[in-house]
This record gives C-alpha cells, structure tokens and sequence, in this order.
C-alpha cells in the first residue's frame, strides 16, 4: 500500500491534445475524466429512479413512502422529492478531490465536467424532472477504442447529464475522436420494460404496474448505461435484464460489431456490473463471490479469480431512517486499476487493500465515505478516456 497524499500535482495541460485511446480496463492510464458531485442535493422517486435501483432496493433497504400515484397531463407519473444531507455532499467533494489529487500523483491527466451551480429543472414534451451533476461519468458514455459513444439514459433526472461533460468530448473531438451519440428515448411510463421487477411484492416498488399511457408512446425503447459493459479489448460483457437493454445491446452490435464481440450476460445484474465484476490485468479477475464465475463466458472462467472479502457494516458509516442506501454493501469492489499492477480502492476497506497487496497489486488508498448514498466507487466516478494500447487486443483465445 502506498499513501499519496502529499504526492506532486501533475501538469495540468499536455503541448498538444491526444484522441481517446482505450480497449479495456487496466492498461496504464494517462487521461481521465473524473465527476463531480458538487450540488448533487436530490433524489426524485419517480418510475425511472424506482426500476433502476429496484435490485438494492429489494436487498438492501427499505423505501419511504414515495407519495402522490397522480399523473402528469402527457401521462407521466408524478414524483416526491427526496434531500440530501448537506453535510454528505460536502464530504463526498472532499473525497472526490482526493481522488483526483491522487491520479495527478500518478501522472494521469484528469479532465473534470462543468459544475452543476444548483438543480436545474427542466421539461420534456413528455414528463418533468430535475438534472443532477455529472458525478458517475462512466454510467452514460464509454471509450471504444478510438470512438466516445454517449449511452441512452435510463433515468429521467440523468437526461441532460451529458450536456455537462460536453467540453470534455469536444477537447477529444478536435483531436480527431470520434464520437457517437445512442437515439435517445422518449421516456413515457411506457417505454420500460417492468418485467424484471413485475411479481415482486416489494416495499420498495409502489404501484410499479401502474404506468401512464400517453399520446406519446411508441413502445419499449433503447435504455441502457454504459456501465452495464466490461471491455477485455476486442471482447466486451454485455449485461441485459430488459427489453430496454436489448434494443441497446442491438444498436452497439450494429454499430461496432464488424471491430468488437459482445457477450450478453442475461440478468447476471439489474443494470451495471462493475460491483459483480473488474479485470485487474489479463489473466486476473476481480469477483464478489464464486456464484459469479459460472455466468461468464467459457474463456474468462479460466481466468485467475480474486474473490473480495464479505464487507461488513462497520466499515459504511451510521445513517438516518430516511437516507436511502443506493448500492449493496459490495460497492468498494468498484476498484479502478491504473495499470496491470496498481489499483485505486476504498481507503475505508482494509480488507480488500491487504487482499489486492496478497495477490502482488500495489493498492493506492483514497477514502470514499458515503459510497452507498450516491451509487458509485471509483470506477463509477471517472471515465478513463486514454490508455496505452493501440488495438483491440484478443484476451479470450
């Protein structure tokens, strides 16, 4: 374990800009954008936040009451609104900038989004909402190769996200990146598919059958996060658990199948996959539990396997009866790896830092208190836009 705390700061800027560069998760990294979470005050509990963190929900925690069954006049269903604790969001800032200061030290350019001054609202023709900063960037955007490919949302608050990361794309863009947007949805209650959640008496899903119809509707639509990908360079996981993310999974065959093979992974998670599973270097992966290992594909069951320790609750912090827990207790597996031999983890796990030295990785601690709340680790909050390599290399041969 290393403490670069006090490391220098890298320079700022490069002589000349360099295009997005990156096949998998682990090759060494020299450019990232890391999110931001400053003004991320909100949570709206309307049917998009409710299917999407319907899994933790159901395991995890229970939901406060979510309020008004109304309907808005194009047919969307009305929301109640829930705060977050000043105090947490200051924190979560403290520790982002860490992380940040920490990749400087390692010599990685870091390239932020634009600040989120305040939740700004805004309308569709369709529904309304609330935008939140860009703080888990890699969950609607990822790196192919030379390419940036922007993902369709899946939750209405998130629509407008991207806008914030724009800057960014543009800098590669005029690097000669390019960069690809998914058809974004339409987002009526209609256009999710429910069956993942239809049949589970949960507290946490209220009247989750009782979507809207609008004038609107066409139909199940392409909603899918770029979190729900694993690269290993010319092979790439795909989780699908609704129709949404077959329409996604289709469009990215269509689109890059002639350059990358895509394994779908059916229902190995609700949506992202990156708490379940990491490649740390080929040949080497980084697993929740040995139940993990059967849904993968034939090729990566041969891989080197490094199981995380059973996290316990001493190491989250105490919250109150109405803070709502996003993610399972497995969040500190959301590792980023530098290179093939140093990983970025969760100061606050030990276990896993001793876990990680055990198998001969180099564990850099950066502290990340309120994981849970904000449905994110380390491989949530950034989006590694350039690595060494220069193809889509063959890892499953």
């Amino acid at each position: 374990m290393i403490d670069l705390t006090q490391a220098p700061t890298a320079a700022s800027s490069a002589p000349t800009a360099t295009p997005v560069n990156s096949y998998d998760e682990w090759s060494p990294l020299t450019e990232v954008l890391v999110g931001s979470p400053i003004n991320y005050t909100e949570h709206e509990l309307e049917l998009s936040f409710k299917l999407f963190f319907h899994d933790v929900a159901y395991s995890a925690f229970y939901y406060p009451t979510y309020g008004s069954n109304g309907s808005s006049p194009n047919g969307a269903s009305s929301h109640a609104t829930r705060h977050l604790r000043q105090r947490y969001v200051e924190e979560l800032t403290e520790d982002v900038e860490e992380l940040v200061t920490t990749l400087q030290g390692l010599g990685v350019k870091v390239h932020r989004p634009i600040t989120l001054n305040q939740p700004i609202p805004f309308k569709t023709p369709y529904w309304e909402a609330h935008g939140i900063p860009a703080l888990n960037v890699r969950d609607q955007a990822i790196i192919f190769g030379d390419e940036i490919i922007e993902t369709p949302p899946q939750v209405r608050a998130r629509y407008f996200e991207n806008d914030l990361l724009k800057p960014v794309f543009y800098h590669y863009f005029h690097a000669g990146s390019k960069w690809t947007v998914m058809p974004r949805p339409i987002m009526t209650d209609r256009s999710f598919d429910t069956s993942y959640v239809s049949g589970q008496h949960t507290p946490a899903i209220q009247a989750v059958d009782e979507t809207r119809a609008s004038p609107f509707d066409v139909g199940f639509e392409m909603m899918f996060d770029a979190a729900q990908c694993i690269r290993f360079g010319k092979h790439i996981l795909v989780n699908v658990a609704t129709e949404n993310h077959v329409l996604g999974l289709r469009w990215l065959e269509q689109h890059l199948g002639d350059r990358f093979t895509f394994h779908k992974l059916y229902r190995f998670a609700d949506n992202h996959i990156d708490s379940l599973i990491l490649p740390l270097r080929p040949g080497t992966l980084l697993l929740r539990n040995p139940s993990v290992v059967d849904k993968l594909p034939a090729p990566l069951q041969k891989w080197d396997k490094i199981y995380a320790p059973e996290p316990t609750e001493y190491i989250f912090p105490h919250y109150e009866n109405d803070d709502l827990i996003l993610t399972t207790k497995y969040i500190d597996l959301n590792v980023l790896s530098v290179d093939e031999k140093t990983v970025i983890v969760n100061s606050l796990f030990p276990e896993l830092i001793k876990t990680l030295e055990h198998h001969g990785f180099t564990a850099v601690p950066v502290r990340h208190r309120h994981r849970r709340l904000f449905g994110g680790g380390f491989h949530c909050f950034t989006l590694d836009t350039v690595r060494a390599g220069s193809a889509a290399e063959d890892y499953f041969s």
